[in-house]
């Protein structure tokens, strides 16, 4: 055993796990035999002999068909155990414009993030400027788990923290997994992009926080590439989108062409579909808002999915949703008009709002 494991880390564990997911069927399950559960598997954690359980594969709709796996929630304990104990000295490494799965650092962070660097870059909107906007191809399915692993052994010198990485990492949910949810959602996702027809070595399952921490951990040698080899002065990216500014068009296509060169080193490449080079005056859509000359708005795509969802929602889901849809628009500079269109819908449902600053939704009367 590692000095560094204790029966208290996992008792912590448990409890970031079980945030915001208590009420689950799964969390509850484990909560009915709280100290049973949590000391059998500190002694499997302990003796060696813990091995990941079976995972639920599903698919959701919105905002387009994608395949989401769910480890069991013992198994998302042991997750958030080792991310707690190895986060801090990756996040250390990460470069400042690194978003996503990392604390404080979310969607509002990003867009305040790029929009504050289309300033400085603009002078404040006053000269003009362009933008290059990129993501990967089917990243999470492409990541090469070797090419992944000695990113993270590099930085793990303990030998049973290491041990624990390295099996969470080289688990495949494909061997021992149940799937459920609506058949025709399942078969919308692109063969290409389901976890069930990568290649060995390949694929992190979406939905585990251990995917997404990996995934930033391997993503931050780009990071460093595009800051440091190229030069990159104002450069943000939140998983695996990402915005490059620049004076001169010709700049950006150069930075393009060096990080076609260096993806493949990575195992990864660029979607050419989703690369788009064009100037900062006609607006950057990224992490659900548009940032315009002096404004930041809400997506108008995302915008009218919320409005059609409100509409025709079941009654009961209408309140927690609309809550949560102004509090998006909010996170937005000036979403004074699509709060005022999303109070609309609840009040066509027969919802209350907040009048002054249209800001909350209150429940209808029974």
């Amino acid at each position: 055993m590692d000095p560094g494991y204790s029966f208290e880390k996992l008792v912590q564990a448990y409890y970031d796990c079980r945030r915001h997911k208590r009420t689950t069927a799964s969390a509850l399950r484990f909560e009915q035999g709280l100290e049973h559960n949590l000391l059998a598997l500190h002694e499997e954690l302990e003796s060696g002999s813990y091995r990941p359980g079976p995972s639920i594969c599903f698919a959701i709709s919105r905002p387009r068909p994608r395949e989401v796996w769910a480890s069991g929630f013992r198994d998302r304990v042991v997750h958030h155990l080792l991310y707690n104990q190895i986060m801090d000295r990756f996040h250390a490494r990460f470069i400042a414009d690194s978003c996503a799965c990392i604390p404080g650092r979310g969607t509002l962070y990003a867009a305040e993030r790029l929009e504050a660097k289309v300033r400085g870059q603009t002078q404040n909107w006053s000269r003009p400027g362009f933008y290059l906007k990129a993501d990967l191809a089917n990243f999470f399915v492409s990541i090469d788990k070797r090419v992944l692993w000695p990113l993270l052994m590099r930085h793990i010198p303990e030998r049973w923290w290491r041990g624990l990485t390295k099996m969470v990492l080289f688990h495949d949910p494909r061997l021992d997994y149940e799937l459920r949810g609506d058949a025709a959602t399942l078969a919308a996702v692109p063969s290409h992009k389901r976890l069930t027809n990568a290649s060995r070595y390949h694929g992190l399952p979406i939905g585990n926080l251990s995917s997404q921490f990996f995934a930033n951990v391997l993503l931050n040698e780009l990071d460093q590439h595009i800051k440091h080899r190229i030069g990159a002065r104002h450069y943000t990216r939140y998983v695996d989108d990402m915005v490059l500014l620049h004076e001169s068009a010709e700049w950006l296509n150069g930075a393009l062409a060096s990080i076609n060169g260096f993806l493949p080193g990575l195992g990864l490449a660029l979607n050419p579909r989703k690369t788009v080079l064009q100037p900062i005056h006609r607006g950057i859509d990224y992490v659900g808002h548009v940032i315009k000359p002096w404004r930041r708005v809400t997506r108008p795509r995302t915008l009218q999915s919320a409005l059609a969802r409100l509409e025709d929602m079941p009654a009961a889901d209408v309140y927690a949703s609309g809550n949560s849809y102004l509090g998006l628009a909010r996170q937005a500079s000036h979403s004074h008009h699509a709060q005022a269109l999303l109070c609309r819908a609840l009040l066509k449902r027969g919802h209350a709002i907040e009048g002054k600053h249209l800001t909350k939704a209150f429940r209808k009367a029974p």
